[in-house]
């Protein structure tokens, strides 16, 4: 398996304020299928739903489903670089996965408020791990394979994606290993 980023450029910031406490959500498309996207793959239909099914099973509704600011270098979940929790997803049939996730009270997630607070220009990207083969128009389909390992690192400058994201970490191999829960490069 490859790692797999995706970058998302568009989405809200929103404030709700519960027992007088304030929190800032960010919520928008998280992810696409159907279509190429910015770093030349495309993603079916059923690859997508069948993953974010699983991943909201098995990480989402367990309140695991963190994201980083910015992307590491590799497939693993940073806790000291969390920076929000992710709550919300939800496959929308026109080619979208719509995402809400609650920016936390961590160093990293003070540092996307700051920005956002500010008036900072955010986008989210999500991380995966999966197989690629070549397809159609130049595009390379992601494989049934896929698994998501975060739907949405907070990212800079998205609209560039290729100037400070690479789509595809060549020469690293990483596999699943499922009765320890981890990937191993």
């Amino acid at each position: 398996m490859k790692l797999i980023k995706e970058i998302t450029e568009s989405v809200n910031y929103i404030t709700e304020e519960k027992d007088g406490k304030k929190n800032l959500f960010i919520e928008g498309c998280y992810m696409v299928y159907g279509q190429g996207n910015k770093n030349g793959r495309v993603y079916s239909e059923n690859v997508m739903r069948k993953e974010v099914n699983r991943y909201l099973k098995e990480v989402v509704s367990e309140k695991r489903a963190y994201g980083e600011l910015n992307h590491p270098s590799g497939p693993q979940i940073n806790l000291d670089r969390v920076s929000h929790l992710i709550e919300k997803l939800e496959v929308r049939p026109n080619g979208v996965v719509w995402g809400k996730a609650k920016v936390l009270d961590t160093p990293m997630g003070n540092i996307a408020r700051g920005l956002i607070e500010g008036g900072a220009n955010l986008g989210v990207s999500s991380r995966g791990l999966g197989s690629l083969k070549a397809g159609q128009n130049g595009l390379m389909e992601v494989q049934d394979d896929f698994r998501i390992v975060t739907a949405a690192d907070i990212v800079a400058d998205p609209s560039a994606p290729g100037a400070f994201v690479q789509g595809i970490m060549e020469n690293v191999e990483y596999f699943y290993n499922e009765q320890t829960g981890e990937f191993v490069e």
